[in-house]
């Protein structure tokens, strides 16, 4: 078959769009947090894969019309290998079939030899990843949605125009009920954070490392229909690296605000994120909580030490003399809180993909800190239980080579009866305890809000 593209009916809101899908198999959105993003355009949705891989520490278990096998291969390359070969791109849409999913914080241990003291307590795979050869893709901008596809086997004829209908005539299932049902814990008392702050500083002083990102992790039982809870997030929370992805064992929910890594016609973009303020409800004083930020010495010096780290990590895959920083300590401004934003970008290497650039800067390094193997060591000495999906990445790899990733953080699981997130930031030498804990806290309140809109009264 060849390319496949169908026009449908634009809906302005695309949860109305991916609701027709939100319960099949491996059901996954990749939101632009329209209505009303600044930053957004595209919204990718897709479901039933034709392949999954999940990764479980050594193990890969990949799963496709014929049964399924076990792989001990490198997840990154077991991903490449399933795309094949590199598709010539098809109009301007960004994404028509290829890899979506997770890729876990604690994938970085089939990269680094780090010590296993934190607990992991949710035991979900460190890869999720499905191969769809076909996705609805909205264009906001243009106000269009397309059905679109390579036309790659096993799709037919009959299975494009069944969904052409679907997409056209369905109607999106209701959601169910979701609650809350215990107050929301963190797995760190203010003390104990004080505690994994000032060893911090210790190996800061002793030269170990330049900044480490340290995060705490909130929690609280719950049952129900997650999809629910999402719609209520990107009402609260819209934000231009969001994500809903249904999976077997979990449901994750993100509010990502930042751009880790992109591949566009071999252009490489990586937008990290460091420096933070609350927002306010006074004008005056939001503004002024902005400038500070922008003026803050502190912030920009933190900003830049992740800067030289991505330009080291991109550089790796990147023509020699591409890599550059083109915009530095730029303001974005969000719901809850305001952000300082830097981008970085190169060009792609001949011979190099987009899975060889995600392999060679993961995990990202506004999200470990500098040096990046030493910050993640002293993560895991000092976090009591593992990351998980959280500073991970969720995206896309098409197969036309293009890719778009997030970093997973304002992202919240919800797995064995137990929703669960994190907040967290970087400490460098002339951090604060307090004013570090409270950023945890600013950062963390709008998945705080969700839990009160969905508690049961506990």
């Amino acid at each position: 078959m060849t390319p496949l593209l169908t026009e449908l009916p634009y809906r302005e809101d695309s949860t109305e769009v991916f609701g027709i899908i939100a319960q099949r198999p491996w059901a996954m959105l990749l939101d632009s947090g329209w209505p009303g993003s600044r930053y957004g355009r595209y919204d990718i949705m897709v479901a039933d894969p034709v392949i999954t891989l999940t990764t479980r520490g050594e193990l890969t278990e990949i799963c496709g019309p014929t049964g399924s096998e076990i792989s001990r291969d490198d997840p990154f390359g077991l991903v490449r290998d399933y795309l094949g070969r590199q598709q010539e791109r098809v109009g301007e849409l960004p994404f028509m079939g290829g890899a979506i999913g997770y890729f876990a914080y604690d994938l970085g241990r089939r990269l680094e030899h780090l010590p296993n003291r934190a607990e992991d307590i949710n035991h979900l795979p460190e890869m999720r990843v499905g191969i769809y050869d076909w996705a609805v893709v909205v264009d906001h901008q243009a106000r269009r949605t397309w059905l679109a596809s390579y036309g790659r086997a096993p799709l037919t004829r009959e299975h494009w125009d069944e969904l052409v209908a679907l997409f056209r005539d369905g109607k999106p299932v209701s959601p169910g009920p979701f609650k809350v049902t215990t107050p929301v814990t963190s797995n760190m008392t203010q003390s104990e954070y004080t505690a994994a702050f000032d060893r911090i500083l210790h190996y800061i002083h002793e030269g170990d490392c330049y900044q480490v990102n340290l995060a705490q992790r909130f929690s609280a039982q719950a049952e129900g229909d997650a999809w629910t809870a999402y719609c209520e997030l990107r009402k609260r929370s819209p934000a231009p690296f969001a994500a809903y992805l249904n999976l077997p064992d979990a449901q994750v929910l993100s509010a990502s605000p930042e751009r880790f890594l992109e591949v566009r016609a071999g252009k490489v973009e990586t937008r990290p994120i460091k420096g933070t303020r609350p927002r306010s409800a006074d004008p005056a004083q939001d503004r002024a909580n902005a400038d500070e930020l922008l003026a803050s010495e502190k912030d920009r010096a933190e900003n830049l030490m992740i800067v030289d780290l991505l330009r080291n990590d991109i550089g790796k895959n990147c023509v020699p003399g591409s890599v550059r920083a083109d915009r530095l300590f730029e303001l974005e401004s969000f719901t809850n809180v305001h952000h300082m934003v830097s981008t970085v970008t190169g060009k792609l290497a001949p011979g190099h993909t987009a899975l060889h650039l995600l392999r060679g800067c993961f995990p990202g390094g506004s999200i470990t800190g500098a040096p990046k193997l030493r910050s993640m060591q002293i993560i895991e000495e000092l976090e009591p239980h593992r990351r998980g999906v959280y500073c991970g990445a969720i995206g896309y790899i098409g197969f036309d080579g293009n890719m778009d990733t997030n970093i997973a953080i304002r992202t919240a699981v919800l797995a064995d009866g137990r929703i669960s997130f994190y907040a967290g930031g970087g400490i460098v030498a002339d951090s604060e305890a307090e004013k570090e804990y409270r950023e945890t806290w600013d950062k963390a309140a709008n998945m705080l809000a969700l839990m009160e809109v969905f508690n049961v009264g506990c």
